[in-house]
């Protein structure tokens, strides 16, 4: 739980880092396991024509870590609130909002929210639903126990489990320097954060959320990646209203760390 007295303000407990020019902003946010460093090549290239907002939801990187409440982030809609707050405090406007993984659907739940604080956002390997769902067709590429083992074993054996699926994630096996850096960085996280933002993450239903989302969007998958399959980002297309699709010729979940320059050049078609 958090600690009692005066609660930092949202700046300071998520590590707020602010750089580039004045004038319109771009928020960075981070996927599970991750902190804002992950997105240290691809925000400068844009630091000429943005002000670049970059930060650490609490448990991870440089944030509060006594201010994280089980309670409060046992659903997605936790981290939402800190966008929102990091938003209000900086007094965002039409703003972009740029997501990795998990961050792409926190992203657009903020967007939902206050949609005059971001007017355009960056999906970059989104999935508003990661069990299958025989009933209506929809594919999300694991079944729920499939989900369970995943959890038990993060559980269970947070290092080995870090060890095993860090590297499979970043699915660059020529480049194992990314994976053993994605693996430290799952290593860094608090056992117990870890399970609850993994619960979170992979037990979350945003689909009926994606026809509410009113910003431009931009979605960014990979040819493959284990976790969000192309066909998950033609749904994301097919259910944000206005909406694009751009399929990296990368491999992997985390194309800001293994094909920074796709992720910019695409980035920059859009804006």
């Amino acid at each position: 739980m958090p600690t009692t007295g005066k609660p930092l303000s949202a700046l300071k407990r998520h590590n707020v880092k602010t750089t580039g020019a004045d004038g319109r902003r771009m928020m960075f946010a981070h996927g599970f396991g991750c902190d804002q460093t992950m997105w240290r090549f691809v925000a400068p290239s844009f630091e000429a024509n943005f002000g670049v907002v970059t930060f650490d939801y609490v448990g991870a990187g440089g944030s509060d870590k006594s201010a994280y409440d089980s309670d409060r982030y046992a659903s997605l809609a936790g981290y939402v609130s800190d966008v929102v707050e990091i938003g209000r405090e900086l007094d965002l406007r039409d703003a972009v909002f740029v997501g990795h993984s998990a961050s792409a659907m926190i992203g657009a739940l903020a967007a939902i929210r206050e949609p005059d604080m971001f007017s355009d956002l960056v999906m970059v390997c989104p999935s508003p639903r990661y069990v299958d769902d025989p009933d209506t067709g929809y594919r999300g590429g694991f079944s729920q126990g499939d989900i369970d083992n995943l959890i038990r074993s993060l559980e269970e054996n947070p290092l080995a489990w870090s060890a095993s699926m860090a590297p499979a994630i970043m699915g660059t096996p020529k480049d194992p320097m990314l994976g053993a850096e994605l693996t430290e960085s799952f290593c860094r996280l608090d056992p117990r954060i870890a399970s609850d933002f993994a619960m979170a993450i992979f037990n979350a239903d945003n689909r009926a959320d994606l026809p509410n989302v009113t910003a431009r969007t931009l979605i960014l998958q990979c040819r493959q990646d284990i976790l969000a399959e192309v066909s998950v980002g033609e749904y994301v297309r097919d259910m944000v209203p206005d909406s694009s699709l751009v399929v990296l010729d990368a491999t992997g979940h985390c194309p800001h760390l293994s094909a920074p320059e796709q992720v910019v050049a695409a980035m920059r078609g859009f804006l």
